[in-house]
């Protein structure tokens, strides 16, 4: 409509924040009424992932939303921007939200999980607060929006109640609030008093102030201070919260609290620091280390781990840092590799969290040890399985193949062969923990009845279908990213300021 109201991409903006929260409201409506509750959340899935198309519509056509909502001070206000890194994390969780909600259906009503309005309703708070993220156009909004996630997330980790998930969320919640308030909150500080600004530029606002050793400092509390992102030793929050239900873990893991914490990191790094000025002061050289030695040491664990979604959760920590390792080598062509790795790892780690939740659904099984011969019964989950495992690896045909193709390149371009050494080393390392699970899902003896253990079933098939279709969707959506890498490259080459 013209004249009374006009749809532009500013409006879609807005909307995109507030749809999830209007689909709260609807799930708390209709909590006596399964069906209508879930129909309430798949349709504000599918109402935010159009909203987020059309803003994407007018990115790639080179415009850059923005919308002020309040300014209570010059200079502060809240703020949303939508930029080309923004675009795509934005892309990955309202577009992974739809699959996830399509998997919850299934896995919450297969193991008949109580509090199932609760839990719906918390995970569309945290889309909105993801989203919110995913658009901040300044470091005061990213702040609110990244503080309102992990608030949001909280009850979704808790969500069992037992005591071991009070004890994780207190972890989580612990963790993530200290960091945050007590080194990301102090950068912002300290990047306001320097510069005066805190809005995302490109090239970064931080050039030629601080010196050298303060910027080291900054980007020490920027780093630190983004727990999501799950540096070590900052990393425990995150194998702590394994204890909620896997649609909880393909959120923390996949679509949300993970992707925002690499997508912070990947946003100051080159909006607020620019990696000209970095790459040139030589502050961000400890980053490699930092992020090299999270990558090994937790692909170590995870080598060790028999407990699956433990063993998922150490690769997890390992692939962020891939993202941060990525953008610490400061050439364009590994940022690129960063971002694209955001969306890579989304895909194929929400289908291995999927698949553990598909296999625990139909046969109660939890551990490596007892899947032997599983393949045969479940075999759509463990084929989803291997390509996301494949992914992982970064192998093709799949997603993760090309984003650590673009990070070898960027090494390779600035002579970074401590990165290369990490990267190859962790590579066969992810071989190591990934590929005998799928040769024993296929190839192995199912395990005698003493190590099935009390709870597991031997006589089970696949899990309830909208689980095991869920599964498939992202394990097809690995594959296609990899035949059409385009949308994906051509946001994370404009980060750079490259147009394709």
């Amino acid at each position: 409509m013209t004249g009374v109201f006009s749809w532009t991409p500013e409006i879609a903006v807005l909307f995109a924040v507030v749809i999830p929260l209007i689909g709260t409201a609807g799930i708390f409506a209709a909590r006596s009424r399964p069906n209508l509750r879930e129909t309430v959340t798949m349709i504000t899935a599918a109402a935010l992932f159009a909203c987020v198309l059309y803003v994407a519509k007018s990115v790639f056509a080179g415009a850059r939303p923005d919308v002020t909502l309040i300014q209570p001070l010059p200079g502060l206000a809240l703020r949303f921007t939508v930029e080309p890194l923004g675009m795509l994390f934005a892309l990955v969780a309202s577009g992974l939200w739809i699959v996830n909600s399509i998997y919850s259906i299934g896995y919450m009503r297969g193991n008949s999980e109580r509090n199932q309005t609760r839990f719906y309703a918390f995970f569309a708070l945290a889309l909105a607060s993801t989203i919110g993220l995913a658009f901040s156009g300044n470091l005061l909004t990213m702040f609110v929006f990244y503080e309102l996630l992990t608030l949001s997330t909280y009850p979704l980790v808790t969500h069992a109640g037992t005591e071991a998930a009070v004890k994780a969320g207190r972890t989580y919640l612990g963790i993530l609030i200290s960091t945050s308030i007590g080194f990301f909150m102090l950068a912002i500080i300290w990047t306001w008093v320097a510069t005066g600004r805190m809005d995302f530029a490109e090239g970064g606002i931080l050039a030629g102030t601080p010196a050298a050793p303060l910027t080291a400092v900054l980007l020490f509390l920027y780093m630190y201070g983004i727990g999501k992102a799950a540096l070590m030793p900052m990393h425990r929050w995150l194998p702590a919260a394994m204890v909620a239900p896997t649609p909880v873990s393909a959120l923390l893991h996949a679509v949300a609290v993970v992707k925002a914490g690499v997508f912070s990191v990947v946003k100051v790094i080159v909006y607020i620091f620019g990696i000209e000025h970095l790459s040139a002061s030589g502050a961000g050289e400890w980053l490699v280390y930092v992020a090299g030695f999270t990558i090994l040491v937790a692909s170590i664990i995870a080598l060790r781990a028999d407990n699956l979604k433990r063993r998922l959760a150490y690769s997890t920590v390992s692939q962020l840092s891939y993202v941060v390792l990525a953008a610490a080598i400061l050439a364009p062509l590994s940022v690129v590799g960063a971002v694209l790795h955001i969306a890579a790892h989304a895909l194929g780690k929400i289908t291995l969290f999927f698949a553990a939740g598909s296999i625990y659904t139909a046969s109660k099984k939890i551990n490596v040890s007892q899947l032997g011969g599983i393949g045969r019964r479940m075999p759509w989950t463990m084929a989803a399985f291997g390509i996301a495992s494949l992914s992982m690896i970064g192998l093709p045909p799949t997603a993760g193949f090309i984003s650590k193709w673009y990070i070898v390149l960027g090494a390779v371009d600035a002579q970074h062969y401590l990165a290369l050494a990490v990267i190859f080393l962790s590579t066969l390392l992810n071989a190591g923990y990934f590929l005998p699970i799928v040769y024993r899902a296929f190839f192995a003896a199912p395990p005698d009845a003493a190590t099935l253990g009390e709870t597991a079933k031997a006589d089970h098939g696949e899990a309830p279908w909208p689980v095991v279709l869920a599964l498939t969707l992202t394990a097809a959506g690995t594959i296609l990213l990899f035949i059409f890498p385009g949308p994906a490259l051509t946001l994370a080459q404009l980060v750079i300021g490259n147009a394709p």
